[in-house]
């Protein structure tokens, strides 16, 4: 009897762990979907408090990737929105305004591949003022869907300008 309270407890400790591992690697991919959307909300965010127009960001894997925050005269730029989120359906989306950020361990040209990261940003006017409203999004490209592993995209928001 004690051995089949200490084999259903074993399963019941066995489960637990899987799950705690599952937990734990998609805190991580959400750890850095945040780390690289906060980037580029910062580098947007100071390109419209100075005169400069893009920027430049280069990966683990040595691509530079530009940060374009040109908005035309209609008022807004980037990446399509699906309500207040970036929709990342959208097979083309501009040049200048999305990355496949590559993050590696070291991060070096040499280091091993740990994911590449699809990061977006769309660039709305606030009227005729100089407030921007700043929507950027972030998610690993090429993980499954609606398994313990799975990461939903990260969505900041923010107002710039002066």
């Amino acid at each position: 009897m004690a051995g089949a309270i200490l084999v259903v407890g074993s399963i019941a400790m066995l489960t637990l762990i899987v799950s705690a591992i599952a937990t734990n690697n998609r805190n991580k991919m959400d750890s850095t979907q945040t780390m690289l959307a906060a980037s580029i909300l910062e580098q947007v965010n100071s390109t419209f408090n100075s005169t400069g127009t893009t920027s430049d960001l280069t990966d683990c894997a040595g691509n530079s990737w530009t940060i374009n925050t040109t908005i035309p005269n209609t008022g807004t730029a980037g990446a399509a929105l699906s309500g207040t989120h970036i929709d990342f359906s959208e097979t083309n989306p501009p040049a200048g305004y999305f990355m496949n950020y590559l993050v590696s361990a070291p991060c070096t040209s040499t280091g091993t591949p740990q994911g590449v990261y699809d990061v977006r940003w769309h660039l709305d006017q606030v009227g005729s003022t100089k407030t921007y409203l700043i929507t950027v999004s972030a998610k690993l490209q090429k993980h499954g869907e609606g398994n313990k592993f799975f990461s939903l995209p990260v969505t900041l928001r923010f107002m710039s300008g002066s």
